[in-house]
């Protein structure tokens, strides 16, 4: 009897954490490919490295995963950025400037064609680029966090203004020009493999660098005090301007580290393209996770980064199942529509009686 009270306790604090609904949404996802798609979960080694479907979908998730991480603070504050999308842009521009800034030069050395061509010339060392790129992210990030916090402009036009112009200020770097990265060291970020996609080690660093500081630290107690409510945060004694300053910062630190990511995977800084509505999906991973979008409070950087493995995996089985990529959006649409139904307060009762019978 006592077994089965603590195997019905287990099951409704499951049940109850933020973690069900992202595990139960994949779990479903993964069925319907098991049965539609041959061969979805077999998996290679070549090379001494892994490759699969799976493999596939975690990779190519690696961006919204770092995204999600940093938009799930700034969310669990009660707020949002819409620039997240820019930031990589801008971040990219700067990386790609630096490896390769004779794209601005009005002299151009005779060997120019053999300098940019070759895999191991770059400008700058590779160090000097991702710390100055991360740095000018970061900086992205801080002014959206001044708006918001201490000119008191709300996060969605805050961050909308930086979402506006920030791909306009990514092509005045370049010079309007789509920058060609040759540089084989900084194309490992994105391609790279050791057993597993390195993009996938920077995710669980950058994961365990927030879960560190939010878990394990008052930090994460603060921003969720702030998401809940700011004003008595503040009485309470709590700076919830520089708690939401914080979280703009490393939401621009996130998006910078993903623009490094993206850039050398494609090889080229490409402003206009680079990033394009990422910023939706880095919400809707949120959103996905529990984090409830406009009202702050508790979160679950875990839960956030399956809710973007979810968005990943949707993609990836759609293209399997051969549906066209401009259906896409409508059916992130659907899943939208599926995760605000499965959050509601009446699924909720739902799951909370189904669990009280259980017991009983």
């Amino acid at each position: 009897m006592m077994k089965q009270n603590k195997l019905s306790t287990s099951w409704r604090n499951f049940t109850e954490s933020k973690l069900f609904f992202p595990l139960l949404t994949l779990f479903i996802i993964l069925i319907v490919d098991l049965i539609t798609v041959p061969g979805f979960f077999s998996f290679q080694v070549r090379n001494g490295n892994l490759y699969g479907s799976l493999i596939d979908i975690l990779r190519n998730a690696s961006t919204v995963m770092l995204l999600a991480i940093g938009m799930t603070l700034v969310i669990a504050t009660g707020g949002v950025d819409l620039s997240v999308g820019a930031v990589m842009a801008i971040a990219a521009s700067v990386a790609a400037l630096l490896m390769n800034p004779y794209v601005l030069a009005k002299e151009l050395p005779p060997n120019l064609m053999q300098l940019i061509n070759d895999p191991h010339f770059t400008y700058q060392p590779l160090w000097i680029v991702i710390l100055v790129t991360l740095f000018v992210a970061t900086l992205c990030g801080l002014w959206n966090g001044l708006l918001v916090a201490y000119i008191r402009i709300q996060p969605m036009v805050a961050t909308l203004i930086l979402m506006i112009a920030g791909r306009g200020i990514a092509q005045l770097i370049t010079n309007g020009v789509r920058i060609q990265i040759f540089y084989e060291p900084y194309a490992f970020i994105g391609q790279g493999w050791m057993i597993l996609p390195f993009s996938l080690y920077l995710v669980v660093v950058v994961y365990a660098i927030a879960w560190v500081l939010t878990r394990r630290t008052a930090i994460g107690l603060f921003i969720e005090s702030v998401g809940i409510n700011f004003r008595s945060s503040f009485f309470s004694g709590i700076d919830e301007k520089k708690i939401k300053l914080l979280a703009y910062a490393f939401c621009g630190f996130c998006a910078g580290l993903a623009g490094l990511v993206a850039s050398s995977n494609i090889k080229t800084s490409d402003a206009f393209n680079l990033g394009m509505n990422l910023e939706l999906d880095a919400i809707l991973a949120v959103v996905i996770g529990g984090t409830v979008m406009g009202m702050g409070g508790r979160f679950s950087l875990l839960a956030s980064l399956i809710g973007a493995v979810v968005i990943q995996a949707i993609t990836t089985s759609m293209y399997a199942i051969g549906v066209p990529a401009f259906a896409l959006q409508a059916i992130k649409g659907v899943v939208v529509i599926l995760v605000i139904l499965l959050y509601s307060e009446q699924v909720q009762v739902f799951f909370r009686n189904l669990n009280l019978r259980k017991e009983a």
